[in-house]
């Protein structure tokens, strides 16, 4: 089904697609499972989920990387900016909480914490201030992780280190399928992480758990379209990995940036917030940049922490297990202007996305 750039919000198009898919669907349950911040925005903010039959929902996975960031690794932050390290972060991690607070409180008590659009704005500014020791927080997927890969090869400043916390999306799309309540029929893979990994790492799916995949824009007939094709798979009895993304996402990805992340990086096993330890999901600087890596550098260990907060439930809802108003904190204490978990706190959180468009 090929649709022109300029038509991906044309509504008599989403039309015709929605009446494709009502046609197709089945009889039974299905449930569609995405695992991208962007693509929920896109689901909710266009009411797409309204346009489906009943029988076919779309869940959201954990497909926001400041939610599934530990708190250790936010608790590693903090220390580090406590003892007078400049710690630089996203923007959307500044409120996320640690086992006890967040960057923001140790701002608040006179941290040097300072938010940068990426990377580079923290190597110009341990370039400038000489004197000082810069930490950037490596939040993110594959998308960002590049990023991270290239400075660090390019060897950055003395006074400048990384506290990696990169995260890798298959491992945890297969962690759902373990989930055995969840009853996953097809994933909606994330468009801006496969521009960078390609089609193999998906591969996965299809062949072991015959589970229909299909990587999508995030344009509204991006996702529709991707619904329709998985509804197709699941009519024909087939499953395949199929690219809707093909404007962006090209069969080998990145090839550059997977050599860059090959070169500075080993995968290793990563503790993810609410969900566990998952085996080959996270990257770790190799031994060789070892003068960069924060952790080695300042001698920081791992210690224990606290994921969810009492009250909680952003473990359930990314997962897909609960809806954010399934919670009985949601909008009641916690909101986004005071969130009590992660998922209420960045941009590309189920809670907060549902919270800044009015569902409850």
């Amino acid at each position: 089904m090929e649709v022109q750039l300029p038509s991906f919000r044309d509504s008599k198009l989403a039309r015709k697609i929605v009446t494709k898919i009502r046609d197709i669907a089945p009889k039974y349950e299905v449930k569609i499972c995405h695992v991208c911040g962007t693509h929920e925005w896109t689901i909710t903010h266009y009411g797409l989920r309204s346009l489906l039959p009943e029988n076919v929902e779309v869940i959201a996975g954990p497909g926001c990387p400041v939610c599934v960031t530990p708190a250790a690794d936010i608790d590693q932050a903090i220390k580090l900016a406590l003892e007078g390290k400049v710690v630089t972060v996203f923007g959307d991690a500044l409120r996320v909480p640690g086992s006890e607070r967040s960057l923001m409180d140790a701002k608040a008590e006179g941290a040097d914490v300072r938010v940068v659009y990426g990377i580079d704005d923290a190597v110009k500014m341990a370039v400038k201030e000489k004197n000082k020791d810069f930490v950037f927080f490596a939040i993110g997927f594959e998308t960002t992780a590049p990023s991270t890969a290239n400075v660090v090869l390019s060897r950055p400043p003395e006074n400048f280190s990384v506290l990696v916390s990169h995260r890798l999306i298959p491992p945890a799309m297969e962690l759902l399928l373990g989930v055995g309540d969840l009853r996953i029929d097809g994933f909606i893979a994330p468009g801006h992480v496969s521009t960078i990994i390609g089609l193999k790492p998906y591969e996965i799916f299809p062949k072991a758990y015959r589970m229909p995949t299909v990587i999508a824009g995030f344009e509204p007939l991006d996702v529709l379209i991707a619904i329709y094709m998985i509804l197709k798979q699941i009519r024909d009895g087939r499953a395949r990995l199929e690219n809707e993304y093909v404007r962006a996402v090209l069969p080998e990805g990145n090839v550059k940036a997977q050599k860059l992340m090959s070169k500075a990086f080993n995968v290793v096993a990563g503790n993810w917030r609410g969900l566990g330890r998952l085996p080959a999901s996270a990257y770790a600087l190799k031994d060789e940049y070892s003068q960069y890596d924060s952790r080695k550098r300042y001698g920081l260990r791992i210690e224990k922490a606290r994921d969810i907060l009492p009250g909680c439930q952003c473990h359930l809802v990314m997962i897909g297990k609960i809806k954010p108003n399934e919670c009985p904190s949601f909008m009641k204490n916690c909101k986004p202007e005071r969130p009590l978990g992660p998922c209420m706190v960045s941009f590309e959180g189920t809670c907060r996305i549902w919270a800044r468009h009015g569902l409850g």
